[in-house]
């Protein structure tokens, strides 16, 4: 097993005993991320839509430190405060997701780290062409 630990400061680094990404083979688990911004390790002033953002933002970051695109995802895992936020969540993941869509599963929390409303991780296959899903 090639097991490689992905880190780049373009993501908010981990707050806990966790990677931010943990490459096995051509599979990357990326760890749950929430609206926090890298720099700062602040959460992002905003509602909820610049809070998916954000999200979406630093999976990106994590994706291509590992050496791939939010293209290569093929599951996500979108946790959210209040489910009637999940249209927004569609929405703004149109813009960054293009069909083929990942699997994905939305899952209603109670509560997220740092008072987030939304949380995302994802599983990331690289190098689709030369090893088909």
């Amino acid at each position: 097993m090639n097991k490689e630990i992905i880190d780049t400061a373009l993501a908010p680094q981990a707050i806990g005993t966790y990677s931010q990404a943990v490459k096995v083979n051509q599979t990357v688990y990326l760890s749950g991320q929430i609206p926090l911004i890298p720099e700062t390790m602040q959460m992002i002033d905003g509602d909820i839509n610049a809070q998916i953002e954000q999200v979406l933002k630093n999976l990106q970051a994590v994706a291509e430190a590992a050496g791939g695109s939010l293209c290569d995802f093929v599951k996500v895992t979108v946790f959210l405060t209040d489910l009637s936020n999940f249209p927004i969540v569609n929405e703004i993941m149109s813009r960054y997701f293009q069909p083929p869509y990942p699997a994905r599963a939305a899952v209603g929390v109670a509560a997220l780290p740092k008072g987030a409303q939304v949380e995302m991780d994802a599983i990331m296959v690289l190098n689709t062409q030369d090893y088909p899903i």
